[in-house]
C-alpha cells in the first residue's frame, strides 16, 4: 500500500459533528497518482535519503536565466490581460502555425493560463453540463478522468488496446467529448492522421467536441510525424487544442499553458480563467515572449536529444526482456511488469520504498492498466536510467 496519512479534521469540524458534508464531486476524485508518488519522493529527500527519479512528468533543460531586469518595470507587478499578454499569444500563434500548421487567430481565438492542466479544465467547463459523458481512451493522463468528475460530468474509458477506430461503439447520447493526447503521456505514441480525422468525422457525424491535448508537440524526432489535430479542422468546429510552454520547454515550474479554439469557445473559456485565475503570472508572460524565439533555440536540440535517449532507453528495456507500449515521442515509455504478481502499486511502493527507485502505477491510467508502470527519462542521467531499468527487471524477477 502507499503510505498515506489520513485527512485531517478540524476542532470545528469535530465539534459539529457529521452534519458537515464535503462536496461529492470532490470526495469522489482520486489524488493524481503521478503527483502522489512524487510528493512521496519530496518526503524522503528531506528525510536525506537518495532516490534515482524516473517518475517526475518534466525533462531537465540546461536553460539560463535571461535578464530579468530588462522586463518593463513596474509593469511586471500588475495584472495582464486575461487572455494573456497579446505579444505572447501572437508569437504563440505564429509558432503553431509555422511548426504545425494550426491557423490561429492571437485576437480571438487562443487564451493563456496558468498551464495546460487548467487550460484542459476550463475547457472542459465550458463545454460540459452534469450528467454528460467524456470518452477518454486508457492509457489516460491521471487527470482527464478526475477533471471530468469535478465538472460534474461522466469519465467513459475505452480500455487499453482499443483502438481509434472502434470508439463509436462507446458513444451514447450523452457522449459530449473526446480526450485524446499526441504525443501520448505515458506511451509516447503519436496519433496518424488518419486517425484524427476519423476522430473529426465522429465528432461531426455525432455533435462532438474533440479536446486534443498537445502538451508534447515539440518532443517528436525529426522523422517523426507530429499532425495537430487543429490543422484539420480550419474552421475549429468541432476541436480544441491544448498545449504548454512550460511543458515543452523545461518550465514546468512556472506553469504556462494555453487553449486555442474558436471564438465563441474561448470566450466561455475566458470568463472561468477571470474567475478562477484573473491572468497568468505577468513576469512569466513578459519573460517568455521577450525570449521566445532564443528559448526554442536552446531547448530544441536538448528536446531531440532527450527523445534520442528516451528510444535508446525503450530498446534497452527490451534488450532485458520488457515489454512497453509502442511509442517514439515524449519522455516516458509505458513498461509492462508482466509476469509479477504484484499489482502496479505495490509494485512502486516496493521498488521505492526499498530500491529507492521511483515510477508511477499504471493504475492510474486507468483499470486496464495496472499490469504496467510509466518510466520517465527526463531527468536522470543514461547510465542511472539504465540502473533503474536494471533494478525493475530484478524485481519483476524477484515477485513472479
Amino acid at each position: 500500500m502507499i503510505p498515506s496519512v489520513a485527512a485531517p479534521r478540524s476542532p470545528s469540524a469535530r465539534a459539529a459533528g457529521p452534519s458537515m458534508p464535503f462536496s461529492r464531486a470532490v470526495d469522489g476524485v482520486e489524488e493524481a497518482m503521478s503527483i502522489k508518488f512524487n510528493n512521496l519522493i519530496y518526503d524522503l529527500e528531506r528525510q536525506g535519503k537518495r532516490v534515482l527519479v524516473m517518475s517526475l512528468g518534466e525533462a531537465f533543460f540546461d536553460i539560463p536565466l535571461f535578464p530579468m531586469e530588462e522586463l518593463p518595470f513596474p509593469q511586471i507587478y500588475h495584472y495582464s490581460h486575461s487572455r494573456g499578454i497579446f505579444e505572447l499569444r501572437a508569437k504563440l500563434a505564429a509558432y503553431a502555425g509555422r511548426e504545425y500548421g494550426l491557423a490561429i487567430d492571437p485576437d480571438n481565438e487562443i487564451l493563456i493560463t496558468a498551464g495546460a492542466k487548467a487550460a484542459i479544465h476550463f475547457a472542459l467547463m465550458a463545454i460540459l453540463n452534469p450528467g454528460d459523458e467524456v470518452l477518454i481512451p486508457e492509457p489516460a493522463w491521471v487527470s482527464y478522468t478526475e477533471q471530468v468528475k469535478l465538472c460534474h460530468a461522466v469519465p467513459v474509458t475505452a480500455p487499453l488496446g482499443t483502438s481509434t477506430f472502434e470508439l463509436e461503439r462507446l458513444i451514447t447520447k450523452r457522449t459530449r467529448a473526446i480526450i485524446i493526447n499526441t504525443p501520448h503521456n505515458p506511451t509516447g505514441y503519436i496519433y496518424t492522421r488518419a486517425e484524427l480525422e476519423h476522430l473529426l468525422e465522429l465528432a461531426e457525424r455525432h455533435g462532438l467536441w474533440i479536446l486534443s491535448d498537445e502538451a508534447y508537440s515539440d518532443f517528436v524526432l525529426p522523422g517523426d510525424r507530429f499532425v495537430s489535430l487543429g490543422s484539420l479542422d480550419p474552421a475549429k468546429a468541432r476541436s480544441i487544442v491544448v498545449n504548454s510552454m512550460s511543458k515543452n520547454y523545461g518550465m514546468s515550474g512556472w506553469r504556462v499553458g494555453y487553449v486555442a479554439g474558436r471564438a465563441d469557445l474561448i470566450y466561455r473559456v475566458l470568463k472561468v480563467n477571470q474567475h478562477l485565475i484573473t491572468c497568468p503570472a505577468t513576469i512569466l508572460q513578459l519573460y517568455l515572449a521577450r525570449h521566445f524565439e532564443r528559448i526554442l533555440e536552446i531547448t530544441k536540440p536538448q528536446i531531440h536529444a532527450v527523445c534520442r535517449r528516451r528510444n535508446a532507453l525503450q530498446a534497452y528495456a527490451a534488450e532485458l526482456g520488457m515489454h512497453s507500449l509502442p511509442g517514439s515521442a515524449t519522455f516516458y515509455f509505458f513498461l509492462s511488469i508482466e509476469p509479477s504478481r504484484l499489482d502496479s502499486v505495490a509494485f512502486c511502493t516496493q521498488l521505492l520504498l526499498d530500491h529507492q527507485v521511483s515510477a508511477v502505477p499504471g493504475i492510474g491510467y486507468g483499470r486496464s492498466c495496472d499490469r504496467h508502470i510509466r518510466v520517465s527519462v527526463g531527468t536522470a542521467s543514461d547510465e542511472e536510467s539504465r540502473r533503474g531499468l536494471d533494478t525493475i527487471r530484478r524485481l519483476i524477477d524477484r515477485t513472479r
